[in-house]
């Protein structure tokens, strides 16, 4: 009786042993399954439209490089839905995965990962930041090869000086404009700073105000309109950004125009917005990631800034404005989208249609 129990004591143990061979021969296999496509963490600090097409661009170009979501590659899409805190909560947890490359899109999300990956376990890529070296993230400005050797990406300073120039000649006596800006922002800050030096060149005050979150904007701008603003400026800050709504409603109360230089929704009632493809900024940070994960060195690539721009005019922003301004032809010719009474028109299409045009005749 005892060799009996003994025998199937025996077979019991050797069956247990074959098993957990078995299951962790099979979780290496596994694994190596899982992990023989890359792994991307992608954080965008909010949901805006201009954020929301900069991630969509990324996307698109990784995948126009062989790196198709889903199929080539992994990607893991996090948003801190505006909150610095969740950010930093989200950066660590994604410094802490088994991530291939970590891609950021927006200034505050850079700092975010950057902080949290001192060590540099991991290449971050960034894009959609106006300034990288303001950022303080240990890029400098007069070497573009002087960066962390794990961070690398591109920068996109706004174009300030144009949009403050093109708002004086729709309107020459223009003498005071108003902000509001998030002192919180680093890229913000330096927008804010470069507009100072841009009004004081042209003898326009700058009227500033400033909020620590979206909910205090409206009664910001309030503030700027009681002030004597006559125009009301959304610079490169995305706390208002998500707010430009209340900025538009308070500039159609005091019958003054508002103009940006993060271009939104065309027909959403800015007078113009003279900023940057963020759709394009992207791509070229998906495409920059993807010569990473393809094996480049990130300490030979350079922080480059790019900056396409995307010209919005919007026609009957004009109406109801208690001052004369006006839009030069010049303007018109040169914007990439005119919104009027009929609707929004790209000039990419008009001219195309111009072409076909005449090829037909």
């Amino acid at each position: 009786m005892r060799f009996v129990v003994k025998r199937l004591l025996l077979g019991f143990i050797l069956i247990v042993s074959a098993s957990a061979a078995l299951l962790v021969s099979d979780l290496g296999r596994r694994t190596a399954v899982a992990r023989s496509v890359p792994h991307v963490g992608l954080l965008q600090h909010a949901s805006t439209m201009l954020l929301d097409e900069g991630t969509r661009g990324a996307i698109d170009g990784l995948a126009e490089n062989g790196y198709v979501d889903g199929k080539t590659i992994v990607i893991e899409k996090f948003n801190a839905q505006g909150d610095i805190s969740v950010g930093n909560s989200i950066a660590k947890e994604m410094v802490n995965s088994r991530y291939d490359l970590l891609l950021t899109m927006s200034t505050l999300s850079l700092q975010a990962v950057a902080n949290a990956n001192r060590s540099g376990k991991t290449v971050q890529v960034f894009g959609l930041v106006a300034d990288p070296v303001v950022a303080g993230v240990g890029i400098t400005r007069n070497n573009p090869l002087d960066h962390p050797h794990n961070l690398v990406g591109i920068g996109s300073f706004l174009p300030v000086k144009d949009a403050f120039q093109i708002a004086r000649e729709m309107f020459p006596r223009l003498k005071r404009v108003g902000v509001a800006w998030n002192p919180a922002e680093a890229n913000s800050r330096a927008f804010v700073e470069n507009a100072r030096e841009v009004c004081r060149d042209r003898g326009i005050e700058l009227l500033e105000a400033n909020v620590e979150n979206s909910n205090s904007v409206l009664e910001a701008e309030d503030s700027l309109v009681s002030r004597g603003a006559q125009a009301l400026w959304i610079g490169g800050d995305v706390t208002v950004s998500v707010a430009a709504d209340s900025v538009i409603l308070v500039g159609r109360r005091a019958h003054i125009p508002v103009f940006s230089i993060t271009p939104g929704k065309p027909d959403r009632g800015t007078l113009f917005d003279y900023g940057a493809d963020f759709y394009q900024i992207g791509k070229k940070t998906g495409e920059l990631a993807s010569r990473i994960l393809h094996g480049a060195d990130p300490t030979q690539i350079p922080v480059t800034n790019e900056v396409p721009i995307h010209f919005v005019v919007n026609m009957t922003a004009m109406k109801g404005l208690k001052q004369q301004w006006h839009i030069p032809d010049d303007i018109l010719r040169r914007a990439n989208i005119v919104v009027d009474k009929a609707g929004v028109h790209s000039r990419t299409v008009l001219a195309h249609t111009k072409e076909q045009a005449a090829i037909r005749n």
